[in-house]
């Protein structure tokens, strides 16, 4: 499904939101819930990729890439939501979704060379900004996916750090900068290596507020009590599909 070009020089849309799917365990990282496991894991899961494509959606001037590895359970995985999708969607978002959401699987590497490649491939495909988020945020709203855009079309990159020293999201425009292959992903401290490298070379870069990927039991809580204000102050969309499947997690262990 690859996106419409315009004049067959490049893609019509400046900027991309890439969406990299995560493996449960993967460089230092996990999905662990405690007592939610296994099939309720993998819809959870496909719940935050759903919501998080649907945020993208709303940047508005922007292409949407899901990126995952070619392998068969991940190949039904991305099926599975991109046919929800097309279903689900009405009016604008369901044309967004036809005209500017493409898949891209990639060979079975370490995260930060399929991150790597992500970049590389959307710079080489004529975009001038890329933003990558992971499949583990729910809740970063489009809000902040829009504020993130923002910043980074003033900024060479974008960082978005968790309390654990890592990434929610990372943003690059112009080219791409440096070479995230060569760092540790698995370091407790890749968030400031990244960073660190940004500055020697001279590169503007700006901060986004720091944010959590849902990886334990507690960020689940903090995850259902974001969503709970996000419904209190009237937003009904934000993080919808992961809200539904909770909802019937919960009410399956109690």
């Amino acid at each position: 499904m690859p996106p419409r070009k315009k004049n067959n020089a490049g893609p019509c849309n400046k900027r991309v939101v890439v969406i990299c799917i995560q493996e449960p365990f993967e460089e230092g990282s996990a999905m662990d819930f405690g007592l939610i496991k296994g099939d309720d894991v993998r819809f959870l899961h496909q719940a935050f990729i759903t919501d998080t494509v649907v945020h993208a959606l709303s940047v508005g001037d922007a292409d949407v890439r899901l990126y995952y590895q070619n392998q068969p359970d991940r190949v039904r995985f991305v099926k599975i939501v991109m046919d929800y999708l097309k279903k689900k969607l009405t009016g604008v978002a369901a044309q967004r979704f036809e005209e500017n959401v493409s898949t891209y699987s990639q060979k079975k590497e370490r995260w930060g060379i399929r991150v790597e490649h992500a970049f590389k491939e959307c710079f080489d495909a004529g975009y001038e900004s890329v933003l990558l988020v992971g499949s583990r945020t729910p809740t970063v709203s489009p809000t902040m996916l829009k504020s993130a855009c923002k910043m980074l079309a003033e900024s060479d990159a974008i960082f978005g750090p968790t309390p654990e020293g890592r990434y929610y999201t990372l943003g690059m425009s112009g080219a791409y900068q440096i070479e995230l292959s060569q760092f540790d992903w698995k370091s407790p401290s890749i968030y400031a290596d990244v960073a660190t490298a940004f500055t020697d070379k001279g590169l503007r870069w700006a901060e986004m507020p720091i944010w959590y990927a849902v990886e334990t039991s507690e960020e689940l809580e903090i995850m259902t009590r974001d969503i709970n204000q996000f419904r209190f102050e009237g937003d009904e969309t934000t993080a919808r599909e992961t809200e539904l499947v909770m909802e019937r997690i919960l009410a399956k262990l109690s």
